[in-house]
């Protein structure tokens, strides 16, 4: 095995780490929704506002926190914004109004913007061999969703225990210093790798934005990442609220378990689900075409939405839901990332994912602040289920006829 080979798998194993620990912190929000309004005497929709503004900020800065991981390094930038995301944890852990709540969570939101999947998967994807990078970027992708499982349940475990969600998150912030030192793995080499080969030939960052932006398949691909932010940000933030609110429990094996700590295990196993889920993605998008994929794994999202509401609602539904949704989870995000790179080159390819991630933060954004405001409103999240679900539809829609093909200059440097 070659040197490059080995950085390589080394970058995989600590971005998918770095992933693990931001992105499992950050989905473990939901299960505050309730202790948070009722100890502050706040509404739902003021820590889901924070957490969705904190989403949408995210994806603004992604294309320039991308440019300058092009520019200066990814392990600079990430190390930069993993040490935000400690510090914006910090604030919310020791907030006791509306303004701690959402200063910390939109200052944890640039972090994670700088520490995410633009930055560590274009890393990857351009120290990978080509015939390895979309199994790859699947594989550090299921870091996000490692942390899910991992995290999510040992949150909502200490948040049922001591009842504290000052202290939770406290300890959380903690675990996420973890996330700085490991950025150090994602140094590239200062030649480009095997993947600028298909580079073709040196452009601005300006004139690869024009590129992309005349491009058809890149705005059906931004357009359609909408909606993977708001079905992820809508569930991951609410879907424990919901189960609480049913009062639906479980018991397993003579222990039972509370609707509030069944909701922190349903957001686990949709993680555990996906840490199999985003490697299939990943490897079917090797052999099929990214597109098709995505068509299909968006559809197959709206009949698990469907399925969910018309079967009775009781706890092995709920798991059921949660392991079926946790296929489908983040299984775009391999496939979008390489889709992005395949028609564009790797050369601004964080900066590209960062733009198209930027739609997936708009959709967090609206999934995220939407589902606390229509619940404000009408007591219930009826409404935003069957929204999601229509939104499902119209991202197969707008896949489907993606034309899967590098663009002119990519195709012009590759060998006959």
């Amino acid at each position: 095995m070659s040197t490059q080979q080995r950085n390589f798998w080394i970058a995989v194993f600590c971005g998918g780490l770095i992933l693990t620990i931001g992105l499992g912190a950050r989905q473990s929000f939901g299960i505050f929704q309730k202790p948070i309004a009722a100890e502050l005497h706040i509404g739902r929709e003021v820590w889901s506002f924070a957490s969705a503004l904190a989403a949408l900020l995210m994806g603004v800065f992604s294309p320039f926190v991308g440019g300058l991981a092009d520019r200066f390094g990814t392990a600079k930038v990430v190390a930069i914004g993993a040490a935000v995301n400690v510090a914006g944890l910090f604030v919310v852990s020791v907030a006791t109004g509306s303004f701690g709540l959402i200063f910390g969570s939109v200052l944890s939101g640039l972090g994670i913007a700088a520490a995410s999947f633009p930055t560590i998967l274009a890393a990857v994807g351009r120290m990978a061999p080509a015939s390895k990078r979309s199994l790859a970027l699947g594989i550090a992708t299921a870091g996000g969703s490692f942390g899910q499982f991992a995290i999510v349940p040992f949150a909502s475990i200490l948040q049922d225990r001591y009842s504290d969600w000052h202290f939770t998150l406290y300890v959380l912030t903690l675990v996420s210093l973890a996330a700085i030192p490991l950025a150090w793995a994602l140094r590239q080499p200062k030649s480009a790798g095997p993947a600028a080969a298909a580079a073709g030939p040196r452009q601005s960052a300006r004139d690869a934005l024009n590129e992309a932006f005349a491009t058809r398949a890149f705005w059906l691909l931004t357009i359609g990442y909408f909606v993977c932010g708001f079905h992820v940000t809508f569930v991951g933030l609410h879907l424990p609220a919901y189960i609480a609110d049913k009062g639906v429990g479980l018991d397993l094996f003579g222990k039972a378990i509370s609707p509030a700590e069944l909701g922190g295990w349903a957001i686990g196993l949709v993680g555990l689900a996906n840490i199999v889920g985003a490697i299939l993605w990943g490897w079917l998008g090797g052999r099929h075409q990214r597109k098709d994929m995505l068509a299909l794994l968006y559809l197959l999202r709206s009949l698990s939405f469907i399925l969910f509401l018309i079967l009775p609602l009781s706890g092995a539904s709920v798991l059921l839901f949660a392991a079926t949704l946790g296929f489908l989870w983040l299984g775009t995000i391999p496939l979008t990332n390489g889709l992005v790179m395949y028609i564009f080159g790797p050369a601004y390819a964080a900066m590209l994912s960062g733009v198209v991630f930027m739609s997936h933060q708009v959709g967090s954004f609206v999934g995220g602040w939407g589902g606390g405001r229509l619940f404000d409103l009408t007591g219930n999240y009826d409404l935003m289920w069957w929204i999601s679900i229509a939104l499902g539809f119209t991202a197969a829609a707008l896949n489907w006829p993606i034309r899967e093909r590098p663009v002119p200059r990519v195709l012009a440097a590759q060998p006959a």
